[in-house]
C-alpha cells in the first residue's frame, strides 16, 4: 500500500522549507541509547531526545560537548533517521583523524551519556516526500540521503526516489545491508567481483536521468567539496536544472 503524504510545511522550487526559530535555538539535553558499527570507520548514535519536535529528512543539528575544563566544541550534524515521532534522532559519525568530536563519540561515549542538541537546522535540503528525488552522496554524504530513504518506505511514498551513493570499497559502504532496488553503489577503489572501478561518471547517471518521472527530479547532492562539484556538473550537463539541485557539502 501506498499513501500520499503531506508535509507539516510547505515545499516551494526553488526554496527553502521554514525553520522554527524557538526549536532551532533551544539547546536539548539528549542521552546516547545505543551505538551501532557500521563501517571501520563509521558508527550510528541513537539519541533519546524527551522534547524533541521532529525533523524533515535532509535536515541536520548542532551537538555541543563541554569538557571538564570548561572547554565547547560544537559541530553540525546531518540526521540520519527518518522522523517517526518517537523522540529519538540518529547520527552516523565518521571517525575524523584529531576531531575533537567524532573522536570522543568513537573512543569514549558510552550509552547513558549525556550532550547537547538542538535542531532542527537548514530548511534548503529537507525532503518532505512530497516529490520525485534524485539522491546523489559519497561516503559519510550518504547520511541526511538515508534519512530521506528510511521515510520513503516507512510511509510506503508512491513518489520515484532513486539514490547512488559513492565508496571506496564494500567494507566502507555506510548502510550497506539496508540498499535496496533504489539503490546503485559506484565503488572508486575496490569493487566486487563483476562490478568496474572508478569515480561517478554520466553513465552512472544517465539510466537514473533516463528514469525522468512527471515533473521531473529534484537532485540532492551531498559529499565532500570535491565530490559535490563534480557530481553538480554530471547533473548539469546531462540537462538537469541548476535551480534543481540541491547541494550539502563538507570538508
Amino acid at each position: 500500500m501506498t499513501e500520499t503524504f503531506t508535509p507539516p510545511t510547505r515545499f516551494a522550487v526553488p526554496g527553502r522549507i521554514a525553520v522554527s526559530n524557538r526549536a532551532a535555538s533551544v539547546w536539548q539535553t539528549a542521552t546516547i541509547t545505543e551505538i551501532r558499527r557500521e563501517t571501520p570507520y563509521a558508527a550510528t548514535f541513537r539519541l533519546a531526545v524527551p522534547a524533541w519536535e521532529g525533523h524533515l529528512p535532509g535536515q541536520h543539528l548542532m551537538l555541543r560537548l563541554r569538557a571538564a575544563d570548561g572547554y565547547l566544541a560544537q559541530r553540525h550534524y546531518s540526521i540520519a533517521s527518518a522522523p517517526d515521532g518517537s523522540g529519538h534522532v540518529e547520527l552516523t559519525l565518521d571517525h575524523v583523524d584529531g576531531g575533537e568530536v567524532s573522536g570522543w563519540f568513537h573512543t569514549v561515549a558510552e550509552p547513558g551519556d549525556q550532550v547537547a542538541v538542538r535542531g532542527p537546522l537548514s530548511g534548503f535540503f529537507a525532503w518532505p516526500g512530497d516529490r520525485p528525488a534524485l539522491l546523489i552522496g559519497a561516503g559519510s554524504g550518504v547520511v541526511p540521503l538515508m534519512s530521506m530513504v528510511r521515510h520513503h518506505r516507512a510511509r510506503r511514498l508512491a513518489v520515484p526516489l532513486r539514490l547512488l551513493v559513492s565508496a571506496r570499497g564494500p567494507e566502507e559502504l555506510i548502510y550497506a545491508g539496508e540498499y535496496g532496488a533504489e539503490t546503485t553503489p559506484v565503488f572508486t577503489r575496490t569493487a566486487p567481483r563483476g562490478i568496474p572501478v572508478g569515480r561517478l561518471t554520466a553513465a552512472h547517471l544517465a539510466p537514473l536521468l533516463a528514469e525522468r518521472p512527471d515533473g521531473g527530479w529534484e537532485a540532492y547532492v551531498c559529499g565532500s567539496n570535491g565530490f559535490a562539484e563534480h557530481a553538480s556538473r554530471l547533473l548539469v550537463a546531462a540537462g538537469q536544472p541548476v535551480d534543481r539541485i540541491r547541494i550539502e557539502r563538507f570538508g
